[in-house]
């Protein structure tokens, strides 16, 4: 497509109006069914908080945080707990 006449540039710019409006087409169906889905009782996204097994191991991973006697590698791994930032995640924990 040639954009230094014209011609070129009206199509060009039908082509952009045409791609905003299909942008646009799909947020307002993308929210139209959000919203139809919480009127249904949906909840979307990731449950928040910790599971069921790091909530009762928690007490103990404090306890041994607590102390500073063991590292938190070790303290990971004698807990089977795959990364750091659920480590601190269990830590911070009420």
């Amino acid at each position: 497509m040639d954009t230094s006449s014209a011609s070129g540039k009206l199509i060009f710019q039908i082509f952009c109006v045409l791609a905003e409006h299909e942008r646009n087409v799909l947020i307002e169906r993308t929210n139209a069914g959000l919203k139809s889905a919480r009127a249904r009782g949906k909840v979307g996204g990731r449950k928040q908080g910790l599971t069921e097994k790091f909530q009762k191991i928690a007490p103990l991973v404090k306890a041994s945080y607590n102390t500073k006697e063991v590292p938190v590698e070790e303290i990971m791994k004698a807990f089977n707990i795959g990364s750091k930032s659920t480590f601190y995640k269990i830590v911070r924990s009420k």
